[in-house]
């Protein structure tokens, strides 16, 4: 998903670059941000699951050196 989002702001940056109305614009605008919104919700969840993972490996290396 995050990589259709990225794709997708992508080309709003490219069509804004190039000039369009204003009113365009602004809807382009608006869906970027939303865009981005979406991309940075899924970055922080995935940066959630690796501190997990961390974590884990962690205990797994603390219990095999006690062991």
């Amino acid at each position: 998903m995050i990589e259709k989002n990225i794709k997708r702001l992508e080309e709003i940056a490219k069509i804004l670059g190039n000039g369009t109305t204003l009113d365009e614009s602004l809807k382009l605008y608006e869906e970027g941000c939303k865009l981005a919104k979406s991309c940075l919700k899924e970055l922080e969840k995935a940066k959630g699951k690796i501190i997990m993972i961390k974590k884990e490996m962690k205990k797994e290396e603390k219990d095999e050196d006690n062991g």
